[in-house]
């Protein structure tokens, strides 16, 4: 087997329909201190004036590494052409200077005399692809390995938690030199993990286009928020599991964090839906995963798979804080901190009376820690029979909609996602709000239709964002024993959601 010639960490995977499109994609990625490009020929026309482009740019651009496909329709790529001329439109991206060249297991194994050329002058890359799920993958991996090559890239699709594990285990079980990654949403894990499992290189979009393949995320993002290129291979992993999860900005404040207290770790986005909570445990006892965020729809089922739960996150029946300490799975509710700190800096609790809107587990871990504050503690909801129920397990006094015009009470919790990113026009009240203070847990956007409201009314306003960063900092503290950098993770919150680092929760009372 030929031996790989060294490649960068991040090769930067650039599929343009025109030449001017991709060289001035390329040209950005290089300015912006990218040094591997793949060139996509088979999105071209004309791929052969993909090979005259090559030649163009290396002559500006001589340091950088670059990898020529042309992948065959036939095998989910965009090139109609033969495996004659496949190869020799690969051949002549040799000639123009590219480093290597991947060619699909298909055409490998229909033209190995023909291959010859192409192993003897640059690194080549045989790869194979399944774009529906994760099969076996040893007998894959032997299959590809008939074929002498300088290294082998082996791409499925994640469909549950456990196909990242599954796609990762391969760069620790050989010695072969590899590129294993999972496409889609669930599989970001393996972009981010794979070269610390062993992995040659892995793939990302550019930073002002889509990528070629569903999953990737841009070499800016692999850089500056999950710092492939610093993190060790011991270093502990954490995360967030949700449905949706590509709302979450907790892994900007998280990894933004552990890089501010010089941390060996990472924080990863898990989109784990509702059937596969089980599967996530499996993928997450073999990473390991060391501990990880809950949010919608898993705060109330995740306790089912924890070895021991705090007291007061068992009696609320949520848990949004997972962590593993001597082999067991705990649980515990920081939300419950994010709701009273920045209240009681307001108002005295156990003199208020509390109106909690919504009946799911952020409502529960809000009623049972002001009702253990003292406060007086009532609930309105969607579902007046969910808010029944509630109230009856947590002591507190349910009301019906319509009841609250007749009402009024010393502060107010918002739990439910209403007025939350991407539906932003939803509002819980249609008529003037019942409460002198009103607290929306919704972080984004920061001021929904209920925050607006509420100052207009001259009300005073808790920001949603002042729940997110308490919370986050219990997190932190809970799963490395460190004081978190709250004034870090701040800035990276409203970074994230694309407001300026100036504006400060703290003092976000108009």
């Amino acid at each position: 087997m030929a031996r790989p010639t060294s490649l960068p960490r991040i090769c930067i995977a650039l599929g343009f329909p025109d030449v001017n499109a991709l060289l001035k994609h390329a040209t950005q990625e290089v300015e912006s201190g990218e040094t591997f490009l793949e060139f996509r020929l088979d999105y071209l026309n004309q791929p052969m004036e993909g090979v005259k482009a090559i030649r163009r740019f290396l002559e500006l651009h001589p340091e950088v590494s670059l990898l020529a496909t042309c992948r065959r329709h036939q095998n989910q790529g965009r090139f109609n052409g033969s495996v004659e001329e496949q190869l020799r439109i690969l051949e002549a991206a040799v000639d123009a200077g590219a480093r290597a060249v991947d060619v699909e297991i298909e055409t490998a194994e229909n033209a190995r005399g023909g291959l010859e050329n192409l192993r003897n002058r640059c690194t080549l890359i045989v790869s194979f692809h399944n774009f529906s799920g994760t099969p076996a993958l040893d007998p894959i991996l032997r299959r590809m390995m008939k074929v002498p090559a300088g290294g082998y890239k082996l791409v499925t699709t994640a469909r549950k938690p456990s196909d990242n594990y599954r796609v990762l285990s391969l760069g620790r079980s050989t010695r072969t030199p590899l590129v294993m990654l999972a496409m889609s949403e669930m599989g970001l894990a393996t972009r981010v993990l794979s070269t610390v499992f062993g992995g040659l290189y892995t793939y990302a979009s550019p930073n002002a286009a889509e990528g070629t393949a569903s999953g990737q995320i841009s070499a800016r993002l692999l850089r500056s928020l999950y710092r492939v290129e610093k993190f060790s291979r011991s270093a502990k992993i954490y995360g967030v599991i949700a449905d949706p999860i590509r709302h979450t900005i907790s892994p900007a404040v998280h990894n933004r964090a552990f890089q501010s207290r010089r941390l060996d770790a990472v924080y990863l986005p898990f989109l784990v839906h509702p059937p596969q909570l089980k599967d996530f445990f499996t993928l997450a006892e073999k990473l390991p995963v060391t501990g990880f965020s809950v949010t919608i729809p898993h705060k109330q089922k995740v306790i089912r798979y924890l070895d021991v739960v705090d007291p007061l996150a068992r009696r609320i029946g949520a848990v949004n804080t997972v962590w593993r300490k001597a082999g067991r799975w705990r649980g515990t509710n920081t939300d419950v901190d994010g709701v009273l700190v920045p209240l009681k800096k307001r108002l005295s609790l156990s003199k208020s009376s509390i109106l909690v809107v919504g009946n799911g587990g952020a409502a529960r871990g809000a009623a049972f820690a002001l009702g253990d504050a003292g406060a007086k503690v009532s609930l309105v909801g969607r579902n007046p029979d969910r808010v029944r129920a509630l109230a009856k397990t947590c002591g507190a006094q349910p009301i019906l909609r319509d009841q609250l015009r007749s009402m009024h009470f010393d502060g107010l919790v918002h739990c439910t996602p209403l007025g939350m990113f991407p539906h932003t026009k939803e509002c819980f009240f249609d008529g003037k709000i019942p409460a002198d203070l009103v607290f929306d847990m919704v972080y984004n956007p920061l001021e929904t239709v209920l925050v607006q409201r509420a100052h207009a009314e001259g009300k005073e306003v808790v920001p949603g964002m002042q729940m997110f960063l308490e919370q986050a900092a219990h997190q932190f503290t809970t799963w490395t024993g460190e004081s978190a950098p709250r004034a870090v993770m701040e800035k990276a919150a409203l970074e994230a959601l694309g407001y300026s680092p100036e504006l400060r929760t703290g003092t976000y009372n108009r």
